[in-house]
């Protein structure tokens, strides 16, 4: 793949600013119109889609309609239904010391911004975040992966199909093509990536100081009490775990497993491996609805996790087959896993799903209060007080009880995560606000209670501002 040329990179981005300074006063019917002919600029391309992906890494299309087509079209049907909500002014109560006062909060698009998202989920992570960016009123730039080239390169002829470059632009390319944008002061970068890019790509927005929203990984771990119900343990878990073969930002990426129902639930998982993929390896390999690997370098990493941890002593409970020729991990299940293996420490982003036994949820909270706060955290149980324990004692990006991943396609919820897995909110409402400016609007009156506190400061009122200090310490009603 080239990389895009920075001189139109340069262009792109100097004629984006009279448009975003134009487009500060759009209506919501102004901006609906351009969501909706992304929308079916989208959809014309549907089974084109379903080639490219398959073209990337073999996705099966029912997976490109859950998890690529699905939440773009759910983003869409949101904001068609509630922008103009999204967009009025919310008037705000005076304050005390405000009194006399009208306040209220006025929405502003951020300006010119740049949209980077990851190949694991290139149509999903490009054309959401742009739903939300032109809700909100703004130009934008987008670079895809440069891992998922049919995919991207379809993307960009769907933008260049809809949009005049000085409105939105897509720029494929590498490293190369990243640094170039990077450099560029947008109002606001919107990231989708590993935590590691993630901090290159927010000291680089520090350089303009431009706003970001990050949404980054972690081992997101889960938890299967002695309580849960097993067979929904698994039938959720292996979904979660093996969609897109893995390589999800929100997967499973460890279970802790009550010791008591251990072996119940590696028996449950395996019956519904082999029920979805194939009874045997042979027949999991063949099967279309395993998508592979992305490329053969992550193939590589992933086989010399597995390889590692093998070698340390650890039990291989299902799958372990690899053919890194053709990008392929068989979906895989593994304990007894030493401390010292790489699988413990890194992010997993593939089909193998360390499992370890344990016996007191005291030492399971405590083991992930010591690791990096994740992206998403998991717990089956039918205990109230042992999940409110977990959700209480612990943080994370977003959580869910007896579910997986699901929570990413709810869009009334937050989606994001919390230091290291992230910071910033997206999707619906949330979304729409991440790509806008919170402008607090004040408008004073003659009576305003603030006169008071102009000078000249003489003893009469020096002393009604102490009166007024110390009513403030009273309780409101």
């Amino acid at each position: 793949m080239s990389e895009a040329d920075p001189l139109d990179i340069q262009a792109t981005f100097d004629a984006q600013l009279a448009t975003a300074l134009a487009w500060r006063t759009s209506t919501a019917q102004q901006r609906l119109r351009r969501i909706r002919r992304l929308r079916d600029a989208m959809m014309a391309q549907r089974e084109a889609f379903y080639a490219a992906f398959a073209q990337d890494y073999r996705k099966p299309p029912a997976e490109v309609e859950a998890s690529e087509f699905l939440p773009v079209m759910d983003e869409i049907r949101h904001a068609l239904g509630r922008l103009k909500r999204w967009m009025k002014p919310r008037t705000v109560w005076p304050t005390t010391t405000m009194l006399g006062t009208r306040a209220s909060v006025q929405y502003q698009p951020r300006g010119r911004v740049l949209i980077v998202a990851p190949w694991n989920y290139p149509l999903s992570l490009c054309f959401g975040p742009l739903v939300s960016a032109l809700a909100a009123g703004n130009t934008a730039i987008i670079k895809p992966s440069e891992m998922t080239p049919a995919v991207s390169a379809l993307m960009g002829r769907i933008i260049a199909s809809v949009f005049p470059a000085n409105e939105v632009a897509l720029f494929e390319g590498s490293q190369p093509t990243s640094r170039v944008l990077l450099e560029l002061p947008f109002d606001h970068i919107f990231f989708t990536g590993s935590p590691a890019v993630g901090k290159l790509v927010m000291a680089a927005a520090a350089r303009h100081l431009a706003s970001v929203t990050l949404e980054l990984g972690g081992k997101s771990p889960s938890i299967v009490d002695a309580s849960a119900n097993l067979k929904l343990a698994a039938e959720t878990l292996m979904w979660g775990k093996f969609l897109n073969n893995g390589q999800t930002c929100v997967a499973p990426d460890h279970v802790y497993v009550h010791a008591s129902v251990k072996d119940a639930f590696v028996d449950a998982c395996r019956a519904v491996l082999q029920q979805r993929y194939g009874a045997g390896p042979a027949a999991q390999k063949a099967s279309a609805d395993l998508a592979r690997v992305v490329n053969r370098r992550h193939t590589q990493r992933l086989a010399s996790l597995l390889a590692d941890a093998q070698q340390r002593g650890a039990r291989l409970l299902a799958g372990g087959e690899v053919d890194e020729d053709q990008c392929y991990i068989a979906p895989t299940l593994l304990d007894r896993i030493p401390a010292g293996a790489a699988i413990l420490s890194e992010e997993i982003f593939g089909p193998l799903l360390p499992i370890i036994g344990y016996t007191e949820l005291d030492q399971v909270i405590a083991a992930i209060n010591a690791a990096p706060k994740p992206l998403a955290l998991y717990v089956w149980s039918t205990d109230r007080r042992a999940v409110g324990k977990v959700l209480e004692q612990t943080s994370s990006g977003g959580a869910c009880v007896n579910h997986c991943v699901a929570h990413f396609a709810h869009g009334n919820l937050p989606f994001g995560g919390v230091n290291n897995s992230g910071m910033g909110s997206a999707h619906g409402e949330y979304g729409f606000k991440a790509f806008s400016h919170e402008r607090a609007v004040l408008r004073a009156s003659p009576l305003m209670l603030i006169k008071l506190f102009f000078p000249p400061y003489t003893g009469r009122r020096t002393g009604l501002m102490r009166t007024i200090v110390d009513a403030l310490r009273l309780p409101m009603l």
